[in-house]
C-alpha cells in the first residue's frame, strides 16, 4: 500500500468519525431542545467545531481524490500536453496557497490562540485545538499536490512522444 493510499484511508476514517459525531451532536441538540425542553449548553459550539474539522479535512481528502470543484471549459480545448502543463501549474498554485495561507498562516493562528490562552465559551477547551486542522489540512494538500506533480512530470515524457 502506497503512502498516499494510507493517508487516504486514515483521512477517510477520520472523516467518517467526525461526521458521525457531528450527526449525533446535532440529533442530541434537537432532542434536548424540543423533546426534553432543556437545551444542551455545549452542542451548538461542538457542532461548529466539528463542522470546521469536517470541512477542512474534507477539502484535503477531496484534493487527494482530484474531485474538487473546477471549471473545465479550458480542459476540453487543450491538447493532452497542454493539459498536463496546466495541471502542473494548478498544483503549483495549490502548493503556494496551502503553504502560505494554511500552513504558515494556520500555524500562526494556532500558536497565537495557545499563547493567548483562548478557551471556547461552552466547552472550555483551548481554541488552538479547534484551529489545528488548518495547518494539518494545508500540509495534506501540499503532499497531494506534490504527488500529483510528480505523476504529471512522469507522464510528460509519454505525452511529448505523441
Amino acid at each position: 500500500m502506497t503512502v498516499r493510499a494510507r493517508i487516504d484511508k486514515v483521512l477517510k476514517i477520520a472523516l467518517v468519525v467526525l461526521m458521525s459525531a457531528l450527526v449525533l451532536d446535532v440529533v442530541w441538540q434537537v432532542a434536548s431542545r424540543y423533546i426534553f425542553n432543556n437545551p444542551s449548553s455545549f452542542t451548538d459550539e461542538l457542532a461548529t467545531f466539528l463542522m470546521i474539522w469536517v470541512g477542512l479535512a474534507g477539502a484535503a481528502y477531496v484534493k487527494g481524490q482530484n474531485q474538487h470543484l473546477a471549471i473545465d471549459i479550458l480542459h476540453t480545448k487543450l491538447t493532452p500536453l497542454q493539459l498536463n502543463h496546466m495541471m502542473i501549474f494548478i498544483n503549483f498554485l495549490v502548493i503556494v496557497f496551502s503553504l502560505t495561507i494554511m500552513v504558515i498562516g494556520g500555524s500562526w493562528l494556532v500558536y497565537t490562540r495557545f499563547v493567548l490562552g483562548q478557551l471556547s465559551a461552552a466547552l472550555q477547551i483551548p481554541v488552538g485545538y479547534v484551529y489545528g486542522i488548518v495547518p494539518i489540512s494545508g500540509l495534506l494538500m501540499v503532499y497531494y499536490a506534490i504527488d500529483d506533480i510528480a505523476k504529471l512530470v512522469k507522464n510528460y515524457a509519454t505525452l511529448k512522444q505523441q
